[in-house]
């Protein structure tokens, strides 16, 4: 092995429709190789599952050899193998993880499987160092919204908060499909909400009334937000009015950046940690990063965000958390390590 402190770690996620190879050691990243399928997707306006588990099965041997060509390695040299297991699609979950046997057991390396929620969190480490402990995590993407108390991610983190009906990334999705603007929304609207007004509407701000707070305090909900901007749109469409794109993208984004930073400060406060880590794809949004900062700053709490590229689905997350793992010394997963689709959050390591 090339040292306990210094793991050389592979990892490969394929939860959704990025097939993501990453390679680290230790904190350091090597190579971040990923092959998307988004585009074989936007003329259905989602991810169709069938179609996403095809590519991956197309894209993982040449992504795992570009991975390999960038770090300068060959695939003996790793010391440990690192795949997504879950959550994600049941289909495309079960590639990553039959490659990732493959090699483990070709290689006579070590395998370990871990939770993808959990590894948008250890990511932060490759750029901003060993993660505060404790610390506060959201995490915003296309399938979840979730706010989390993290001890030690190798171990396991406790959920405080989730989303109970749409998650922030899908309305993103959904609101830029009412807009007529391409998929994946979030960096479409991201771009064109800055041309518009953030106050234009008073979109709601969904579970944030005096009545939700003792059942939902820390909990999403953007189904209704959603709604309410479909709803606004038809009645302009039907008085024959022009749709102000921009100031509704504008003023839908911040009522979700709004709820978002709200309740994640709220939980960080509340629990006395002074360290708030945002990841996952909608932690690449500029107005949510902006908002956060702003706000945490007057509370006195630390903001650390990765940079966009890490923020969403890639091989390099795993690899961090695989790496942090082996560094640990946690006992690696068996070689019959399954695909769960609905794997919760505070499995983080499967056994």
């Amino acid at each position: 092995m090339s040292g306990v402190n210094e793991p050389l770690v592979l990892g490969i996620e394929t939860s959704c429709d990025e097939t993501g190879v990453g390679i680290v050691r230790g904190h350091t990243l090597l190579a971040d190789a990923v092959a998307s399928s988004v585009d074989e997707h936007a003329r259905f306006g989602g991810v169709v599952p069938e179609v996403a588990s095809r590519a991956h099965l197309e894209a993982m041997v040449p992504t795992i050899e570009r991975a390999c060509d960038t770090a300068g390695i060959a695939l003996r040299d790793v010391d440990a193998i690192a795949v997504t297991n879950g959550p994600g699609l049941a289909g495309a979950l079960l590639v990553g993880v039959a490659s990732a046997k493959a090699l483990a057991l070709g290689l006579g390396k070590p395998l370990y499987g871990v939770n993808h929620l959990a590894s948008h969190v250890a990511v932060d480490q490759l750029e901003h160092g060993p993660l505060p402990e404790p610390c506060l995590a959201l995490l915003v993407s296309g399938g979840h919204s979730s706010l989390l108390r993290v001890e030690d991610v190798t171990v396991g983190v406790a959920p405080m908060g989730e989303t109970i009906d749409d998650a922030a990334g899908e309305a993103f999705d959904k609101v830029a499909r009412l807009l007529g603007l391409p998929f994946p929304g979030g960096p479409h609207i991201d771009r064109i909400a800055r041309e518009g007004s953030s106050v234009y509407i008073d979109f709601p701000r969904g579970l944030t009334a005096r009545r939700d707070v003792e059942r939902h305090r820390f909990d999403f909900s953007f189904s209704g937000l959603k709604t309410a901007v479909a709803r606004w749109v038809e009645a302009r469409e039907r008085a024959g009015e022009p749709v102000p794109v921009a100031d509704v993208a504008a003023s839908f984004q911040e009522a979700v950046c709004d709820v978002l930073v709200r309740k994640a400060l709220d939980a960080a406060s509340s629990e006395g940690i002074d360290h708030l880590l945002i990841g996952g794809g909608v932690a690449a949004n500029s107005r949510l990063r902006q908002l956060a900062e702003e706000r945490a700053e007057k509370l006195g709490i630390r903001v650390r965000v990765p940079r966009p590229g890490l923020c969403t689905d890639n091989g390099a997350m795993v690899a961090a958390l695989g790496a942090e793992m082996v560094a640990r010394g946690r006992t690696p997963s068996s070689l019959d390590l399954p695909a769960d689709s609905s794997l919760p959050v505070s499995e983080v390591l499967a056994g």
